[in-house]
């Protein structure tokens, strides 16, 4: 059974959150190799490559493969994440003091990192990672009392530069990434509040906007349009007898066979508990006719897998549209009354109103004008 839509997207977070690691390391692998080449840089300007350039190899090199491999063994990979997360802050205030406060590496390492952070979507992550950078400048600074060199060499500005460009174009591929996704989303989010769950046929309110803009090209340009109601024979004793179940399981597939009855241009929605309607829109009586019967045929024919010996049907009313229906409120009730006609006329059959048939009964079936 197909899990319902709301479930599946629940799923699909949980299942990027916790591959949130797996998405990072790439990135942590080309911003630390960058940083790596800038470190060793400015340490080659300060004379300080042989004291510490293992420092570099170890937080800049082996740090994202150390990080990638704590995230995928913990038990929460997420948890694990946020935490490597700040601890690239930290690494980064750590050679603050390391570099010298050598100006441009400094800044750039600083805010590049820090912005990451909002990369990240992580709610105030970058406000977490702030005191551990702080705090592990401090620390480097009051170990290793390095005398400030602000200034940096033509080397170093060359080394500098590949981060700044690369991490743009990083944060642009991103940003367009997550706007293509938002815009994703944001459709799908629309084409769920215009689906009813239940039955896969438009929601009431989408619907009645269809039915709406129908009745109004109907009038305007005196065009043939045609509504149905459908209704489900006896289904207050099915649900009453059988139990609410059942009764959501016949009305998703009635839902399912209106669906596969109509034309592609034709407007099929659930109107509420078991009544649906359908508008079909530049249509002559004789096909509405017939796709209401083609509907009606079909309802009958269907069996429940937990209850075979279940039979359903359904009354149906049609009802055009014309320049007495001022509102869809009127054309509604027209139907409305329609199928209430095919109701009281025996059920199981088509009942068009009286204003707009010429139609008698085919194949046999009963047709109430």
């Amino acid at each position: 059974m197909t899990e319902p839509p709301q479930t599946a997207a629940k799923h699909q977070g949980a299942t990027a959150r916790a591959n949130t690691y797996r998405s990072i390391y790439p990135l942590r692998i080309l911003g630390m190799g960058l940083g790596f080449w800038l470190t060793c840089s400015v340490l080659m300007q300060t004379g300080d490559l042989a004291r510490f350039g293992w420092v570099s190899l170890l937080t800049m090199v082996l740090w994202p493969h150390l990080a990638y491999l704590h995230a995928r063994t913990s038990r929460d990979p997420y948890r694990a994440e946020v935490r490597n997360l700040l601890i690239d802050s930290a690494i980064v205030g750590l050679w603050i003091p390391l570099m010298h406060f050598n100006l441009l590496p400094s800044v750039v390492l600083a805010v590049v990192t820090t912005h990451d952070k909002f990369g990240t979507g992580i709610k105030r992550l970058w406000l977490y990672s702030l005191p551990g950078m702080a705090g592990m400048a401090l620390l480097g600074t009051l170990i290793l009392r390095p005398e400030p060199v602000l200034a940096s060499s033509l080397s170093v500005i060359i080394a500098t530069l590949p981060v700044i460009a690369l991490h743009s174009l990083a944060v642009g591929f991103t940003s367009y990434r997550l706007i293509r996704t938002v815009a994703r989303q944001n459709q799908q989010l629309k084409e769920l509040r215009q689906r009813d769950a239940q039955t896969g046929l438009f929601a009431r309110a989408h619907w009645q906007e269809q039915a709406q803009a129908v009745l109004e090209g109907a009038r305007s340009t005196d065009r043939p349009a045609w509504l149905l109601m459908i209704d489900i024979d006896h289904f207050k004793p099915i649900n009453d007898i059988h139990g609410h179940t059942v009764g959501d399981e016949a009305i998703r597939v009635v839902g399912e066979v209106i669906r596969e009855s109509v034309r592609e241009a034709d407007c099929a929605g659930r109107y509420g508990g078991d009544e649906f309607a359908v508008v079909c829109a530049d249509t002559d009586e004789a096909h509405a006719l017939a796709i209401a019967q083609r509907i009606r045929e079909r309802i009958g024919a269907l069996r429940l897998p937990e209850l075979p010996e279940l039979q359903l049907t359904s009354s149906i009313g049609m009802a055009q549209a014309h320049s007495s229906h001022q509102s869809l409120r009127d054309w509604l009730n027209s139907a409305d009354m329609a199928m209430y006609r095919a109701k009281h006329g025996g059920r199981n059959r088509v009942a068009v109103e009286p204003q707009g048939s010429r139609m008698r009964a085919a194949d046999g079936v009963p047709v109430l004008e």
